[in-house]
Protein backbone atom coordinates (compact mmCIF):
# COMPACT_ATOMS: atom_id res chain seq x y z
CA UNK A 1 0.00 0.00 0.00
CA UNK A 2 1.21 3.53 -0.70
CA UNK A 3 0.92 6.62 1.46
CA UNK A 4 2.50 10.03 2.00
CA UNK A 5 4.74 10.79 4.97
CA UNK A 6 2.95 13.35 7.15
CA UNK A 7 4.92 13.69 10.40
CA UNK A 8 8.22 12.30 11.64
CA UNK A 9 10.23 12.87 14.82
CA UNK A 10 13.86 11.79 14.29
CA UNK A 11 14.42 11.63 18.05
CA UNK A 12 11.74 9.01 18.70
CA UNK A 13 11.60 7.66 15.10
CA UNK A 14 7.78 7.86 15.31
CA UNK A 15 5.37 9.66 13.05
CA UNK A 16 2.38 9.28 10.79
CA UNK A 17 1.43 8.85 7.16
CA UNK A 18 -1.58 9.99 5.19
CA UNK A 19 -3.41 7.39 3.16
CA UNK A 20 -4.55 8.46 -0.29
CA UNK A 21 -8.02 9.21 1.12
CA UNK A 22 -6.45 11.64 3.66
CA UNK A 23 -6.71 9.34 6.67
CA UNK A 24 -3.74 9.76 9.06
CA UNK A 25 -2.24 6.52 10.38
CA UNK A 26 0.52 6.49 13.02
CA UNK A 27 3.71 4.46 13.03
CA UNK A 28 6.11 3.67 15.86
CA UNK A 29 9.90 3.27 15.95
CA UNK A 30 9.68 -0.48 15.25
CA UNK A 31 7.74 0.16 12.01
CA UNK A 32 10.23 2.83 10.96
CA UNK A 33 13.26 0.66 11.80
CA UNK A 34 11.87 -2.29 9.83
CA UNK A 35 12.05 -0.28 6.59
CA UNK A 36 15.78 0.44 6.66
CA UNK A 37 15.40 4.21 6.60
CA UNK A 38 17.47 6.82 8.41
CA UNK A 39 15.22 9.83 7.85
CA UNK A 40 11.77 10.64 6.52
CA UNK A 41 10.52 14.01 5.27
CA UNK A 42 6.93 15.18 5.11
CA UNK A 43 5.54 14.76 1.61
CA UNK A 44 7.64 11.74 0.64
CA UNK A 45 5.74 8.88 -0.97
CA UNK A 46 6.23 5.70 1.00
CA UNK A 47 5.27 2.04 0.89
CA UNK A 48 3.56 0.74 4.04
CA UNK A 49 1.97 -2.32 5.58
CA UNK A 50 -0.80 -1.89 8.15
CA UNK A 51 -2.54 -3.97 10.79
CA UNK A 52 -5.94 -3.47 12.39
CA UNK A 53 -8.96 -1.54 11.25
CA UNK A 54 -10.63 1.76 12.02
CA UNK A 55 -9.15 3.66 14.95
CA UNK A 56 -6.92 0.67 15.78
CA UNK A 57 -5.21 0.71 12.38
CA UNK A 58 -1.46 1.25 12.57
CA UNK A 59 1.53 1.08 10.26
CA UNK A 60 3.84 -1.89 10.96
CA UNK A 61 6.31 -1.27 8.09
CA UNK A 62 7.29 1.93 6.30
CA UNK A 63 9.93 2.48 3.62
CA UNK A 64 10.45 4.43 0.42
CA UNK A 65 8.70 3.17 -2.68
CA UNK A 66 12.02 2.25 -4.29
CA UNK A 67 13.13 0.06 -1.37
CA UNK A 68 12.13 -3.61 -1.21
CA UNK A 69 9.52 -4.95 1.21
CA UNK A 70 10.88 -8.25 2.52
CA UNK A 71 7.48 -9.17 3.97
CA UNK A 72 5.56 -8.83 0.71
Amino acid sequence: MQATAFTFDPGTREGSVLLDDGTPVPFDAAAFDSGGLRLLRAGQRVRIRTEGEGAARRVVFVTLQTYPDPGA
